[in-house]
């Protein structure tokens, strides 16, 4: 999709990701394990592994498919001594608790084989205590050649402590863990292009990138988006920006950004009546999330669709929940009816949705980080069969009409926590109504000047609007549901992109 000079990968458009914290999803029987591994049901703990692993995954891609899953993202999967890889030791090798290079060449051939698109998760800010040219100044100090790949401001360095010393390098947050890289080291700015493009080259599909805005230069990303589209056009970079992201997304960085403002509206309007809980937002880039009306929702959705190019606005990864939050079924307060809705407008609103794995059976999590990445229940007796059902219906919906992927946005009718809202694409058009009430409610909406609309069939929801012809009459949604028409507009003079 191109506006003027920013593209943006065309089956970004029409994905749905799935997201996979690699120690938790599934694991192989085939892959060789250390023997002090945490038992697999047992809540998490901060340093204890799972020994999940990409073999796992490999062989659950059957099951990730049959959802309507077309592309995985994956938290960090290279050589580290933390159970989330975002410490990084090796750039070029993958964790061999994971199963090594060999596994994640095995993987990304098996998903491409089921039309499954791979992104990597790209940690380029920090490094760990582990990482050789790090290691290489602890060994030598100031005469190690590599004493400018990071920032030294003090000697002696204190990797470990105590906590009352400088640790004497600048690290993530201050966490000793992680020292960060000087990317203002021309060696630096060139060891992570090219481990950027070795993973294009080696079949990866694109790149989310760790906190990229702690890495506060231009032109190191606009570098690295030439690199990775050099290696592939069709790459998909996206950033893990919070809040607003223009400075990223005017066509030369990135191609998208994990859309919390997204999430952080969802979070705030399905979780009606019920509410949710504030707390397991708290610590979060979503802090504060105010529970909102539906104007107020509304007007959010209208502003953030006004904010990036249309490019970018269609390549968004729209989520409800990652390894950084709790679980949205946990904050709405086990509400499977807000889970519901709000995962049928994610599949109803431009940008690709992203399902954080175990959603779909209602694994629940939060509070802690780690408690928001339990480990996948293998037993599927223990599954939450309608809610898969549910995530299989409402994907399914999304890939059957082109309009809910590329189509335009019109807002038609607002109120008692009901949105009405239309997608239009050429002479194709999509009402959707979502009745957050915990009442029925009954639907009459006019059609603004220049809105024309043939009788359409429902394609979601229980019951078919009495009259299509200049507006919706008598269209009755039982409480806490939703309804999607599928029609035409006999002129396809639909809106222009937002």
């Amino acid at each position: 999709m191109t506006n003027n000079s920013f593209t943006t990968p065309e089956w970004v458009q029409d994905a749905v990701f799935y997201q996979i914290f690699p120690d938790r999803f599934a694991m192989s029987r085939s892959v060789p394990k250390p023997s002090n591994l945490e038992p697999w049901d047992s809540p998490p703990t901060i340093h204890g592994f799972k020994g999940g692993d990409l073999v796992g995954v490999a062989e659950r891609l059957d099951y990730i498919a049959d959802l309507g899953i077309t592309a995985i993202y994956f938290c960090p999967v290279f050589r580290s001594t933390a159970n989330h890889r975002y410490h990084t030791h090796d750039y070029l090798q993958v964790d061999p608790i994971l199963g090594g290079n060999t596994a994640l060449s095995a993987l990304v051939d098996g998903a491409h084989a089921r039309g499954i698109r791979v992104v990597l998760d790209g940690v380029f800010n920090h490094a760990s205590r582990g990482f050789f040219q790090f290691n290489h100044i602890l060994e030598n100090g100031p005469a190690s050649p590599f004493i400018d790949w990071f920032n030294v401001v003090s000697w002696p360095l204190n990797p470990y402590g105590p906590p009352d010393t400088p640790a004497g390098y600048a690290c993530w947050w201050g966490i000793r863990d992680l020292p960060e890289f000087n990317t203002n080291t021309p060696a630096v700015r060139e060891f992570l292009w090219d481990v950027a493009g070795h993973w294009i080259d080696a079949g990866i599909d694109g790149w989310r990138l760790d906190v990229p805005n702690e890495i506060d230069d231009d032109e190191f990303w606009r570098e690295f988006r030439r690199r990775v589209k050099g290696a592939n056009p069709d790459a998909y970079i996206v950033g893990e920006i919070w809040g607003d992201a223009r400075r990223w997304l005017a066509g030369d960085q990135f191609d998208a950004v994990m859309n919390y403002l997204f999430t952080k509206a969802c979070l705030g309007f399905f979780t009606h009546p019920r509410g949710l809980d504030h707390r397991l937002t708290e610590g979060t880039g979503l802090h504060p999330v105010d529970s909102i009306d539906a104007n107020r929702f509304a007007a959010s959705i209208e502003a953030l669709l006004q904010l990036y190019p249309w490019p970018a606005t269609l390549a968004q990864l729209n989520l409800l929940d990652s390894h950084d939050t709790s679980r949205f079924l946990t904050v709405a307060r086990d509400d499977y009816t807000a889970l519901k809705l709000a995962s049928l407008f994610a599949m109803c609103f431009p940008g690709a949705p992203c399902v954080y794995y175990g959603d779909e059976i209602g694994m629940g999590g939060g509070g802690t980080l780690e408690d928001a990445r339990r480990a996948f229940p293998q037993d599927p007796a223990t599954w939450n069969d309608d809610l898969r059902r549910h995530y299989r219906d409402v994907i399914a919906l999304r890939h059957r009409h082109p309009v809910l992927r590329r189509g335009g946005y019109r807002t038609l009718l607002v109120g008692n926590d009901l949105v009405v809202f239309a997608r239009e694409l050429d002479h194709d058009v999509a009402i959707v109504a979502l009745n957050a009430s915990a009442e029925p409610a009954r639907i009459d909406v006019t059609f603004p000047e220049g809105f024309t609309m043939s009788r359409a069939q429902l394609d979601w929801g229980e019951n078919a609007p009495a009259s299509t012809n200049g507006g919706i009459r008598d269209w009755y949604l039982p409480s806490r549901s939703g309804a999607v028409l599928i029609g035409q507009d006999a002129t396809g003079a639909g809106p222009a992109p937002a």
